[in-house]
C-alpha cells in the first residue's frame, strides 16, 4: 500500500495505480475547475484531453491519469 496526502488528508491506496484512480477511489469526483467555473475530471484516461490536471507535489497542471502514485505524494485537486 502507498500512503499519500490528498487535499491534506492522509490516504492509502494499492501500489501501481494512477493519481486519477486514487482520486476517484477516494470519492473525489471533481479534479479542478475550468476558467469558466465548470467542474472537470478525468475524461479520456490516456492523457489526451488534459481535463484531469491536478497539482502534484507543488507542480500545477500535472495529468493525473498519466502519473503513478508514489509514497508521500502530495495532491491538490
Amino acid at each position: 500500500m502507498i500512503t499519500l496526502r490528498l487535499n491534506g488528508r492522509a490516504l492509502s491506496f494499492p501500489d501501481g495505480i494512477t493519481v486519477a484512480v486514487a482520486l476517484l477511489q477516494s470519492g473525489q469526483l471533481t479534479f479542478r475547475t475550468s476558467v469558466s467555473g465548470e467542474p472537470r475530471s478525468a475524461v479520456c484516461g490516456m492523457g489526451v484531453c488534459f481535463e484531469c490536471r491536478v497539482t502534484i507535489d507543488g507542480k500545477p497542471h500535472s495529468r493525473s491519469c498519466q502519473t503513478l502514485i508514489r509514497e508521500g505524494m502530495e495532491i491538490r485537486a
